[in-house]
């Protein structure tokens, strides 16, 4: 197996690493590799910051190792191996009357990453993806190939759903699909005047799938007004002619997302929503993965690349800590358009697992010198009430910070350290963050 000397980046390009990398196209071929060098594992890059980088090491890329195992037609419950995307499980299965049944934002990431990144999707209620894994192949630090689940080994279970890579290798996985009778999606778009009916409408909203998009530029008595997007299989709807995808050529201009052009450009997509509302008949993969239709738009936010805070928020603290935030964020000016808001069910599967009961707030913010000081403050707002970041999201975060928010990080650190005790699998994260309890 030949190994390549690169530089590779994280999607929001702030954090990169240069290391040699392999790219395996068969499991024998892993297999002999892991004879002389054991590496953490990655997939297409598409957390944020620094999980999947380990500069100055080696790294094993896992996209060529995506074939389809094993499919059940009547129980919907699929083998694969942990390179193929759930963009493309979703394309294969969608015609057969199947989906997995959570689904992140952008169909590029693979199936390894989906667990151990233990994402989550539109539906809240159905809980995190991890939920949803029925057994997992693990190619340990001590080169065995163990069969995981959740109910024979659940710890080590546990530690892998959200554990960013560090029990082992991911090698295939066997998931439960969603039933599903139609590529259609029948949406529903509300205009959403304030922060208030807007969490009084994600709480009161009984569709399968719900999430907002917020206007962070906005203050006063329009603070985080926005659209608010149901969506539900439309079982009679013609499909609509799928989107083509684009492509971001190059890095664009700094001021392409200043504050005055965020300003007027959510003021247009705002008013785009009549205002009693309407409903879109859309394509499966378009509501599902809205920006996949833009390839490589990370390059919106110009070579210095962006920062995504993302975090999680108890019910009884949530409203007067987003208050706190959305005027912080306003007042900033430094906002993109891309913010998120979305109900959050209490399912998570791993100890590092991200979601909680109560809501997801998420937004870019174009790299730069005062962003720093501004997502520390978010953070500290997060902890304050009781809440979490996304570590596959994060750039900036502190130990001590993670520490205060993950309260089983210690069982998380015992696991892994008894799974991989000399740290092969540590990453430029593990790293910055002692996810592993000592500095290494």
């Amino acid at each position: 197996m030949r190994w390549k000397t690169a530089e590779y980046k994280g999607w929001g390009r702030v954090l990169s690493a240069r290391g040699d990398t392999a790219r395996p196209e068969r499991l024998a071929t892993l297999k002999a590799l892991w004879k002389e060098t054991k590496a953490p594992a990655i997939g297409n890059l598409r957390s944020y910051g620094d999980a999947a980088l380990n500069d100055g090491g080696k790294a094993i890329d896992m996209t060529r190792l995506d074939r389809l195992i094993a499919f059940d037609p009547d129980t919907g419950i699929l083998e694969a191996e942990a390179g193929i995307t759930i963009g493309e499980i979703a394309r294969i299965f969608a015609p057969k009357g199947w989906i997995p049944t959570v689904l992140p934002g952008t169909g590029f990431a693979t199936l390894g990453g989906c667990i151990s990144n233990d994402v989550h999707g539109k539906n809240h209620k159905a809980g995190s993806f991890g939920q949803h894994v029925i057994s997992f192949d693990l190619l340990g630090a001590n080169g065995r190939v163990r069969k995981v689940t959740p109910d024979a080994t659940p710890e080590l279970f546990r530690a892998t759903c959200g554990g960013i890579g560090q029990t082992g290798v991911i090698l295939s996985a066997k998931i439960q699909l969603a039933s599903i009778g139609s590529e259609v999606m029948d949406v529903r778009e509300t205009r959403v005047e304030n922060l208030t009916e807007f969490m009084a409408l994600l709480d009161g909203s009984t569709a399968p799938y719900c999430v907002g998009w917020i206007d962070a530029t906005a203050k006063g008595e329009h603070l985080g007004r926005g659209i608010l997007e149901e969506g539900s299989v439309a079982y009679n709807a013609p499909p609509p002619k799928p989107k083509s995808a684009k492509s971001v050529p190059m890095n664009a201009p700094r001021f392409f997302l200043s504050s005055p052009i965020v300003r007027l450009f959510n003021q247009l997509y705002l008013r785009r929503i009549p205002v009693m509302g309407q409903r879109r008949i859309r394509a499966m993969q378009d509501f599902f993965f809205p920006l996949d239709k833009v390839l490589n738009w990370n390059r919106l936010y110009g070579k210095p690349g962006f920062h995504q805070f993302q975090c999680a928020l108890p019910d009884g603290t949530a409203h007067e800590a987003l208050v706190r935030m959305m005027d912080m964020i306003a007042s900033s000016h430094l906002a993109s358009p891309l913010t998120v808001l979305k109900r959050m069910g209490t399912g998570r599967a791993g100890m590092m697992s991200f979601p909680m009961g109560g809501y997801s707030f998420a937004l870019d913010f174009p790299n730069g010198k005062a962003v720093a000081g501004l997502v520390g403050e978010l953070e500290e707002i997060t902890l304050q009430a009781g809440g979490r970041i996304y570590l596959a999201k994060d750039t900036l975060a502190t130990p001590e910070m993670i520490a205060a928010m993950y309260d089983e990080l210690p069982e998380f650190i015992a696991a892994v350290n008894a799974a991989d005790p000399e740290h092969k699998f540590a990453t430029d994260m593990v790293r910055r963050l002692n996810l592993r309890g000592t500095g290494k």
